[in-house]
């Protein structure tokens, strides 16, 4: 990792955090000069505490600690009450950060220790390594996923199947579906999209990738080609942090492998993807999931990479297959 990317994000973290902050203080004077009584039960809170702790530095009493704790419950429940009363502009007092689990800090706390939260690890992988950066959030999602772009035609012969590619579309939808609602099933198997060119396949991966985003998962999209020539320099230490990237890949939430196939394998790119898809497989850590698409039919795979990483696909992939007319042709007619 790139300790300046780092640098950098934090800074715009915490600038997010302070400004977050500020909002919500500025709407909890608003709501004071609106509402006085509210204001009251803050000062008495603030001040109840301190002026227990003054006393019990003066004594022993052990009844100050239980009358203190039923004042203050008393007089947050008279604050919630309130609150409540006073409807959903209450809700402005609390901070609204980005990220809920980290409060725009970058990291969760775990009593002692404390982890990157995902949200700032997509960041890095954003900006490190999904330079293409497939997933739209604004256009690439669900929402403008359009099966009318699809033919409604059924010809065995065109399309060597007995359903349209629209049918078709709408079951490797449901299949998507399926993938995200199940994705912290280890059991719940990987994708593998395959077809020609232009029918969908880098889009709805897209989608995939924008709804599990949205629930806070990480997301690294990689071609086969750049991916594995990455990795061999890395191996060779042609690059600074070797490992990191690696680490990367294998621990990702979900890792969209792009264009497998175009990659001109030989012998060493071989083994490094078969240790890369194998290594996703035996995480014991977390579920990671694979989604990996092939302009290459099954029947190429076979041909054109050792069997053991077909083995891999086959066993623990759902094999959607694409077919159609190219709908880029199609949007524009």
């Amino acid at each position: 990792m790139n300790t300046t990317t780092l640098k950098d994000l934090l800074i715009e973290y915490n600038k997010k955090k302070i400004l977050a902050e500020k909002l919500a203080d500025k709407n909890k004077q608003d709501l004071y000069q609106e509402f006085p009584k509210l204001a009251d039960i803050d000062t008495k809170l603030s001040s109840l505490a301190l002026s227990t702790m003054k006393n019990l530095a003066q004594s022993n009493d052990p009844t100050l600690i239980s009358n203190l704790n039923l004042s203050i419950t008393k007089l947050k429940e008279e604050k919630i009450a309130l609150l409540k009363s006073i409807g959903p502009k209450a809700n402005a007092i609390v901070p609204h950060y980005e990220c809920p689990y980290c409060q725009d800090t970058g990291y969760i706390s775990n009593g002692l220790s404390s982890q990157m939260c995902n949200c700032l690890k997509q960041r890095i992988y954003d900006i490190e390594y999904n330079k293409s950066n497939i997933y739209n959030l604004e256009k690439q999602n669900f929402d403008n996923f359009c099966l009318n772009f699809y033919s409604t035609e059924v010809s065995k012969e065109k399309y060597h199947s007995d359903i349209s590619p629209r049918e078709n579309m709408q079951l490797i939808q449901k299949i998507s579906y399926h993938f995200i609602e199940n994705f912290d099933n280890i059991a719940e198997k990987n994708l593998l999209f395959t077809g020609k060119t232009g029918l969908g396949k880098t889009f709805l991966s897209s989608c995939i990738a924008n709804e599990l985003l949205k629930q806070g998962k990480t997301v690294l999209y990689q071609t086969a080609s750049s991916m594995l020539d990455a990795i061999i320099s890395y191996r060779f230490q042609k690059q600074k942090e070797p490992q990191d990237f690696y680490d990367h890949l294998l621990n990702v939430d979900l890792l969209i492998i792009d264009d497998l196939g175009t990659e001109g394998p030989n012998n060493m790119k071989l083994v490094e993807l078969f240790n890369l898809l194998n290594g996703r497989l035996l995480n014991t850590k977390k579920s990671t999931k694979t989604i990996i698409s092939t302009n290459l039919s099954l029947q190429s795979l076979f041909e054109t990479y050792d069997e053991r990483i077909v083995s891999r696909i086959v066993g623990n992939y759902n094999v959607c297959y694409f077919f159609g007319e190219d709908i880029r042709f199609v949007q524009q007619s």
